[in-house]
C-alpha cells in the first residue's frame, strides 16, 4: 500500500491543512506532469505517469475526510478490505426502533414520521461526529503507541457505526 502520508510529507494524521494538501497537490503537479517530459525516455515517461497517478490517488484520499480515516486505518493495520466488521450489540439495539420505523414508513409513507426520523438520524450522527472528532484530534495530539493504539480501535468502531448510519440516511432518502 503507497503511503500518501509519507508521498506528500506529511505525518499520519486524521485532520490535515486542507490548504496544504492542495498546495502539495498542485506543487507535485507541476512536477510530474506528463507533458513535461514528452522528450524522455519510455521509461521515465511511464514512472512520471506512475507520480502523476500517485499524485492525484493522494490527493482524492487526503482532502477527503472520510476517506482519509478509513485510509489512515487501513495503512495502521486496524482496517481491512471487506472487514466482516460486527457492530456493538448495543449499538445494533438502539437503532433497532428506528430501523423498524423506517420499515413501517416504507408500507404506510407519513412525511411528518419521516421527518422525525430523519431529525433523530442526525441527531445520532451527530453525536457520533463530535466523538469522532475529540477522538481523532487526541490522536493527532499524542504520540504514545499505546494511546494511540487505543483511540485506532474507536475511531474504527465509529467509522462502521457511521457508515450504518449512512445506510439508514440512504434509505430514508428512498422514501421520498
Amino acid at each position: 500500500m503507497e503511503d500518501y502520508f509519507r508521498f506528500y510529507g506529511f505525518q499520519p494524521a486524521f485532520n490535515l491543512d486542507a490548504a496544504a494538501v492542495k498546495a502539495r497537490f498542485f506543487e507535485l503537479s507541476r512536477k510530474y506532469h506528463p507533458d513535461f517530459f514528452a522528450n524522455e525516455s519510455p521509461e521515465k515517461q511511464d514512472e512520471v505517469l506512475q507520480l502523476s497517478t500517485l499524485n492525484t490517488n493522494a490527493y482524492k484520499t487526503l482532502s477527503d475526510p472520510a476517506r482519509r480515516m478509513a485510509y489512515l486505518l487501513e495503512l495502521k493495520g486496524v482496517l481491512a478490505a471487506n472487514e466482516n466488521y460486527v457492530l456493538p450489540q448495543a449499538f445494533l439495539m438502539d437503532m433497532m426502533e428506528v430501523n423498524e420505523a423506517i420499515m413501517d414508513l416504507q408500507f404506510d409513507p407519513d412525511q411528518q414520521k419521516a421527518g422525525v426520523i430523519r431529525g433523530q438520524v442526525a441527531a445520532i450522527e451527530k453525536e457520533m461526529q463530535e466523538e469522532l472528532a475529540a477522538l481523532t484530534r487526541q490522536y493527532d495530539e499524542t504520540d504514545d503507541g499505546a494511546v494511540q493504539s487505543g483511540l485506532l480501535q474507536a475511531i474504527k468502531d465509529l467509522h462502521y457505526r457511521l457508515k450504518y448510519l449512512v445506510r439508514m440516511q440512504e434509505n430514508l432518502a428512498k422514501l421520498n
